[in-house]
């Protein structure tokens, strides 16, 4: 239902490799709206993160959203905005290192 926050993806760890689709939902019938991205580093170290809006497995240039961001150990990074995908999008991406970041993305979904 449009109007009403929902998690979409997650939460869950990113993976090393920067081709890992992180998010689509999937149905021609649907449009999402991404409002809230929200990435926790549970390391002692700093860690950066990618995500490509593309095709899934790809992060071509010039669909970058978020390239080798920095979260701080023990930090968050949070976005907010509106993003709207379609069944063809994929939000994909991934850590510098596996697992030191987990990723929670929220946002509403309508009738396309």
């Amino acid at each position: 239902m449009a109007g009403t926050i929902k998690r979409l993806a997650g939460p869950v760890a990113l993976s090393a490799t920067m081709t890992t689709n992180i998010f689509n939902q999937g149905s021609a019938l649907i449009l999402s709206t991404v409002r809230h991205i929200h990435i926790a580093n549970k390391t002692s170290a700093a860690a950066t993160f990618r995500i490509f809006l593309g095709a899934t497995g790809a992060n071509a240039a010039g669909t970058e959203l978020f390239f080798d961001k920095t979260i701080a150990a023990f930090d968050v990074y949070d976005w907010y905005g509106a993003l709207l995908l379609t069944s063809a999008d994929f939000l994909v991406g991934g850590a510098s290192v596996a697992t030191t970041l987990t990723i929670t993305i929220e946002g509403e979904q309508s009738a396309a």
